[in-house]
């Protein structure tokens, strides 16, 4: 490569690796430097070691932040991946597709505290449409305080998190699907394939790849997942939809203790490097059975 080549690459480079190293590096490394500090944003800093995380280990809230976001990783890989997989299946033998695609994909689009308040408003017990349509149709024994009640409150997140981003998940699908092989798609027709067998035993191993990014997606979004828990819950009732960043903001932004704060984030930062990495692992490993 000529020198005017090299110096053309490293104007061109520069810019998004200082936003990068400013946005993102600094800030990584900094919350991991003041993990091994005691601070509360006021009194100077001082040296904890590895006591923040040993108290991180030891507090029984937040291993059980972990509990609550598998719980919900878990019910967000069928209500969103695999309901949006449905529907991209669906939608794409319906004439008018493409209204139905944009009508799915319209939550995406709305900001998550706006969905909150919204769906607030659907849970309320005294007022809200849920509660009102159970009594109607003489279903008053299901009527509950949804986000209210340790046993309806993350089923409650997790449905509102799925009604958002299954029309994410629909349009990622929808796109793979069109872009399978016509001819293949008429070779199983012509071989007595209906619309069921097409889509289950054609379509969807042939866009395996695509699913596997969906689910890791799905994973690695569920473990960043903030503002449903903030705003419908904030945790409640009883820290029983509590999870690994609202635990956090509130150590940091309530409590004060920086250091702590720190430390879980370090921790979760683990967490969510080492579940992707695994899952790369095993899907590599299932993709080179399935080739062989």
């Amino acid at each position: 490569m000529k020198p005017t080549s090299r110096l053309g690459v490293f104007i061109l480079v520069a810019p998004a690796a200082l936003i990068y190293g400013f946005a993102v590096l600094l800030p990584f490394f900094g919350t991991i430097g003041l993990s091994f500090l005691r601070w509360d944003g006021y009194a100077s800093p001082t040296w904890a070691g590895f006591g923040n995380y040993t108290r991180a280990l030891s507090d029984v809230i937040f291993r059980s932040t972990f509990a609550h976001v598998g719980i919900y990783i878990v019910a967000t890989l069928i209500v969103e991946v695999l309901l949006g997989l449905l529907l991209a299946g669906f939608v794409s033998s319906l004439r008018r597709s493409a209204f139905y695609r944009v009508a799915l994909f319209i939550p995406v689009m709305l900001p998550m505290v706006v969905i909150a308040v919204l769906w607030q408003a659907i849970y309320n017990s005294d007022y809200g449409i849920l509660n009102a349509i159970l009594g109607s149709i003489g279903l008053g024994q299901w009527q509950h305080i949804w986000l209210g009640e340790t046993r309806t409150a993350l089923l409650s997140i997790c449905l509102v998190s799925g009604w958002v981003f299954s029309g994410f998940y629909m349009a990622i699908f929808s796109a793979a699907l069109n872009r399978l092989p016509n001819d293949v798609i008429e070779s199983a027709r012509l071989d007595g394939s209906g619309e069921l067998k097409l889509f289950t035993k054609i379509k969807v191993p042939m866009i395996r790849q695509v699913t596997s990014i969906a689910i890791l997606i799905c994973i690695t979004g569920g473990l960043q997942g903030f503002d449903l828990f903030y705003v419908l819950t904030n945790g409640g009732p009883y820290h029983t939809t509590e999870v690994p960043t609202t635990f956090m903001v509130k150590t940091v932004f309530r409590d004060g203790e920086f250091g702590y704060g720190s430390a879980l984030a370090v921790i979760v930062s683990i967490v969510g490097l080492l579940t992707a990495y695994l899952f790369n692992t095993w899907q590599k490993r299932t993709r080179i059975e399935v080739e062989y």
